[in-house]
């Protein structure tokens, strides 16, 4: 394995909540930057096949994550998320509302990169719903594997010279 890889955890999942953990070869400082610089962020965020334009992105409480995921079929998903608490580089929590530009649900996000031995990150993302049905209805819209595919390819962003690694 090499130091920026991400090792393969299975997805975790409970009535309102969506978790996935990986192990992450790299400094936390690295996958913080990954995770908050605007311009990596758009060079790995979304399933397979997908890009992403960052229109707004600023790390601070209260900010607007705004963000245009477009589709390998040419649809556009236009998403939006506001930052609800900055634990620099422990956690980030932001909150994406509902509605008519960047989708039908409410959830809040939680991202934490928790340092561990040898330099190993655990990196924990977690969705929170606030229903069984509403998580029920990102299931069915292929929210689990399209979360299991950006953690995915975050990893290979990190393996590829990303977030420092001398890209």
């Amino acid at each position: 394995m090499t130091d920026n890889e991400l090792d393969d955890q299975p997805i975790e999942e409970e009535t309102t909540e969506l978790r996935i953990t990986r192990t992450v070869d790299t400094p936390r400082e690295h996958l913080w930057e990954a995770w908050t610089d605007p311009e990596q962020v758009a060079k790995w965020w979304g399933p397979n096949g997908f890009t992403t334009t960052v229109h707004e992105m600023n790390v601070r409480l209260g900010s607007v994550w705004r963000f245009v995921m477009h589709g390998p079929d040419g649809a556009d998903y236009r998403n939006e998320f506001v930052s609800d608490e900055i634990v620099e580089p422990e956690r980030l929590i932001y909150t994406h509302p509902p509605n008519e530009e960047n989708g039908f649900l409410r959830f809040q996000v939680t991202v934490a990169f928790d340092e561990g031995d040898g330099g190993r990150n655990d990196l924990t993302f977690r969705m929170d719903f606030d229903s069984a049905a509403e998580r029920e209805t990102l299931e069915e819209f292929g929210g689990v594997e399209a979360a299991d595919q950006t953690l995915d390819r975050l990893g290979g962003f990190l393996t590829n010279g990303g977030a420092g690694g001398g890209e």
